[in-house]
């Protein structure tokens, strides 16, 4: 009987492209070494990457356990965590995952399956969890690209009201 075993690698990059963490969800307690980078075990889940018939891709999330740790982890990668321009504005960290065959007598990479890049575009949490959507470059379906949040800066005042009229 063979047994095989998967496990994902997560880095976080902010807006310079510098690496800010690195995380693995396999080996528990265990910080492990791979590619020149160490990556402290963290639990979360990886899943939804799948396409639709009409080509664009479902929602992709990182789930973790719902701790204040955690939390923090999502807050700054939604929010992005130095200014990156001189206007005040953040962007969100970009995920990549590895999905990983794995040697678990050795802690080492045997291959990697393939690798997801996404920016974090969302997120919340539950009682028991905590969940960062994230954003595919790949997904040129929607015409919300790259997505933006709306502030006084960028598009000038906004209205106080949802009583707005065009003309």
């Amino acid at each position: 009987m063979t047994t095989l075993a998967l496990g994902h690698y997560l880095r976080l990059f902010d807006h310079t492209g510098a690496l800010v963490y690195a995380f693995q969800n396999f080996f528990i307690g265990t910080t492990v070494s791979h590619g020149g980078l160490t990556y402290n075990f963290v639990p979360f889940g990886f899943s939804g990457m799948a396409t639709s018939r009409e080509g664009e891709l479902g929602t992709t999330s990182l789930v973790f356990p719902n701790t204040e740790l955690t939390r923090g982890y999502i807050i700054e990668a939604l929010r992005g965590g130095q200014l990156a321009a001189d206007d005040g504005s953040r962007l969100a960290y970009v995920a990549e995952v590895d999905v990983n065959r794995l040697d678990v007598a050795t802690n080492a990479v045997l291959g990697t399956l393939f690798t997801y890049v996404g920016q974090c575009t969302a997120g919340g949490w539950s009682d028991t969890q905590g969940e960062m959507q994230l954003g595919s470059v790949l997904d040129a379906a929607t015409s919300d690209i790259p997505t933006r949040t709306l502030h006084r800066r960028l598009v000038g005042a906004l209205p106080l009201t949802a009583n707005v009229r065009l003309r």
